[in-house]
């Protein structure tokens, strides 16, 4: 516990250096360019808000690439400050580009907060769903359909079966003759004759030739 009270110790004075460093600088910088008084102190506070502003864009994980252009430009200025008043740029002798640009950050910086402040992302018709309309949808999903308007269903009539054909009385010599038929057709073919082959050969209706069949079977 100790001991990570410790890293977060550091952490946080790491943070409040750099913040501190990066707030000079940044005051250094409009002080020299003209915004003289309470305003030179207002250029830091602005980076620092449109900072965390992106970040916490980035954070929400939603509409990152306007989150990380308003990171860039906060960051921009921040660390174009911090390197500018390392003595490569003549304080007392700004040039006119930047107090230009320090000059349009005030409209930039509430642009970018605007933006990320009170832009809220698109959402869905489902995410303004509740739980009960949830619960609602998915009865009516599952539930049976009805109409009220059409008579229940009744079961379809079951059809009565077919009359059986009377018997046919058939001679015992023809049955006789087509033993010997049906013979001499599974001799040359190997297979039993049927029906329809022997009615063919007997010459007799159809009815006939099924009851000479019953009686080879």
């Amino acid at each position: 516990m100790r001991a990570q009270l410790a890293r977060v110790d550091a952490v946080l004075v790491q943070a409040l250096i750099a913040a501190a460093l990066s707030f000079a600088h940044l005051h250094d910088i409009a002080s020299a360019a003209g915004q003289d008084g309470w305003k030179a102190w207002a250029y830091p506070v602005s980076v620092d808000l449109l900072l965390v502003a992106a970040w916490r864009r980035l954070r929400s994980g939603e509409a990152k690439a306007a989150g990380w252009c308003w990171f860039v430009t906060a960051l921009a200025a921040s660390l174009g400050a911090n390197v500018a008043t390392a003595g490569l740029l003549d304080l007392d002798n700004v040039p006119a580009w930047l107090r230009i640009l320090v000059a349009g950050w005030p409209a930039v910086a509430f642009l970018g907060g605007t933006l990320l402040a009170h832009t809220t992302p698109a959402t869905t018709d489902e995410d303004h769903k509740g739980p009960e309309d949830t619960d609602d949808a998915g009865d009516q999903e599952h539930a049976p359909e009805l109409d009220s308007d059409e008579p229940p269903s009744t079961p379809p009539a079951i059809e009565p079966p077919p009359p059986e054909r009377p018997a046919v009385s058939v001679p015992a010599a023809l049955v006789e003759h087509a033993r010997k038929v049906a013979a001499e057709h599974h001799t040359r073919t190997g297979t039993p004759i049927d029906t329809p082959t022997l009615r063919a050969r007997l010459g007799v209706p159809t009815p006939m030739a099924e009851a000479i069949a019953a009686h080879l079977t």
